[in-house]
C-alpha cells in the first residue's frame, strides 16, 4: 500500500482519489470477519446455497448472512443465481474478482503463520507487564 512518504508529490497528486476510496472500502469489507469467512467457504466448497453457507460459517445470523452476501454481490465478489423453481433455489459462487481478493488476502494468512510465535510472545510480554 503506497504511503505519502513513499510517493513523489507529483505522483501522489496524480493518484485517482477513487482508488483510495475503493481501497478504504475494501479494507473495511474484508476486515469484516463474515466477508472473509464467506470468501473462504465459497473458495473451499464452490457454489453453495444460502442454507449451506449458514452451516459452513458457524455463528452467522440469517440477517448478517443476507447483508454480507448482498454487499459482496454489489462489489462484484459473489454471483447470485436464482433458479426458477418452487421453492426458489438460490446459489452463490465467487466471481473471478472474489477469487482474486481472496488470493490477495492469502498473504495475511501466510504472514500470521510465519509470525504466530512472535506475536504470541509479544502479547504475553505485554499482558504480564506490571
Amino acid at each position: 500500500m503506497p504511503s505519502v512518504e513513499k510517493i513523489a508529490p507529483a505522483a501522489y497528486e496524480a493518484l485517482d482519489p477513487r482508488v483510495e476510496t475503493l481501497v478504504n472500502e475494501l479494507i473495511g469489507r474484508v476486515a469484516d470477519k463474515w466477508t472473509m469467512l464467506l470468501l473462504e467457504a465459497l473458495e473451499e466448497h464452490g457454489t453453495c446455497r444460502f442454507t449451506r453457507l449458514s452451516q459452513l460459517v458457524p455463528g452467522i445470523s440469517q440477517k448478517m448472512l443476507t447483508q454480507t452476501l448482498r454487499a459482496m454481490e454489489r462489489d462484484g465478489l459473489v454471483d447470485r443465481k436464482v433458479h426458477p423453481v418452487v421453492p426458489p433455489k438460490v446459489e452463490y459462487s465467487l466471481t473471478g474478482l472474489g477469487q482474486s481478493l481472496g488470493e490477495a488476502f492469502c498473504g495475511v494468512w501466510l504472514w500470521a503463520e510465519a509470525n504466530l510465535d512472535r506475536v504470541e510472545a509479544s502479547r504475553t510480554a505485554f499482558d504480564t507487564r506490571e
